[in-house]
């Protein structure tokens, strides 16, 4: 159980602070909280490449 909690909680705690952060930019300017969220999508596709092909 506690192997599976370490491996899982990194990936819950990055997805809820992109998720608060693309939340906060909306409720500043509606746009850039869909820009921000794209970003955030685009970083972590590319941090999930590199960690699949090394």
């Amino acid at each position: 159980m506690k192997k599976v909690l370490t491996s899982i909680l990194p990936d819950t705690l990055m997805l809820a602070g992109a998720g608060g952060l693309s939340y906060g930019a909306w409720l500043i300017y509606e746009p850039a909280g869909f820009l921000v969220g794209g970003a955030l999508t685009l970083v972590g596709g590319i941090l999930c490449a590199r960690v699949v092909v090394k």
